[in-house]
């Protein structure tokens, strides 16, 4: 999910940034009452996410453009798939291009990697979440990105949730005395969870009542141990470290989520063309 107020503000920093004073190579060669219609092609396998993004930045930029799309957020789409088709003066749709294309590889390219990872522990029973490892200022589309895939989204910010970490329980004085803090004025619906890396600091947060425990880069041993210490009392997510050769056997020591970086930080942008 995202909102279209502030995808209209990002877009119009994108175009600002790519396009300067003017395209001068469109104005250069392009006659301006000339019209086009050019496709939007899938040039590999890909999950999608943002083509309503694009859509809008085309017709944000020149109105009198005309978007067809073939596809929606969230489908699973094989290389020579058409996903859109743009319509209308030339110049407009070829200066529009590249801003349109790099965010839609871009956001296809989590949602592509979220699957590939969401895959790998499908029957499990865990599910998969992102984390705040995002791009600046691109997060509320990363996150709908990581959704597109299958995945959840955490803490969208740090007003989203209350994290307590080993410096916070350090100035409180204990885990039990920092989520006894955070109980007295977290809003009713916020969850509050606590960071852990060791099965005394779980136990500890058990008792103060945590809504969430973070296993924090703790073995599978441990984790198994966590989990049938905890028996449901509390929601466990695995983090720290998760790649796609390991996330399975995490899964399978029976956490409820496992968080990783990986599907936002280090997913590769895929291959998309704008062709006439």
């Amino acid at each position: 999910m995202y909102d279209t107020f502030q995808t209209d503000r990002l877009i119009d920093l994108w175009l600002t940034e790519d396009i300067g004073t003017c395209d001068l190579t469109a104005q250069l060669m392009i006659d301006e009452d000339a019209t086009g219609t050019f496709h939007m092609n899938a040039r590999e396998p890909m999950v999608i996410a943002g083509i309503d993004v694009a859509a809008r930045l085309f017709v944000r930029y020149d109105p009198a453009l005309t978007v067809e799309k073939f596809v929606k957020d969230g489908d699973a789409v094989e290389q020579g798939t058409r996903m859109l088709t743009v319509s209308g003066p030339a110049r407009s749709i070829l200066t529009a291009e590249r801003p349109a294309l790099n965010i839609l590889q871009r956001l296809c390219g989590i949602a592509t990697e979220t699957a590939r990872y969401n895959a790998e522990i499908a029957g499990t029973g865990a599910r998969l979440i992102d984390t705040r490892k995002t791009t600046p200022g691109l997060r509320m589309l990363e996150k709908h990105a990581v959704s597109c895939g299958g995945g959840l989204n955490h803490r969208l910010g740090l007003d989203n949730g209350v994290m307590l970490k080993d410096n916070h329980i350090a100035i409180a004085g204990s885990i039990a005395k920092a989520v006894a803090r955070a109980k007295l004025k977290v809003p009713v619906l916020t969850k509050i969870e606590v960071e852990c890396d060791r099965l005394e600091q779980v136990k500890e947060a058990l008792e103060a009542q945590a809504d969430v425990i973070m296993l924090d880069n703790m073995s599978i041993d441990a984790m198994k141990e966590a989990v049938a210490y905890v028996a449901g009392r509390a929601k466990l997510e695995a983090s720290g470290g998760i790649r796609i050769d390991t996330i399975r056997q995490v899964a399978l020591t029976g956490v409820d989520y496992i968080s990783t970086s990986k599907i936002t930080q280090s997913a590769p942008a895929v291959d998309i063309g704008l062709d006439d």
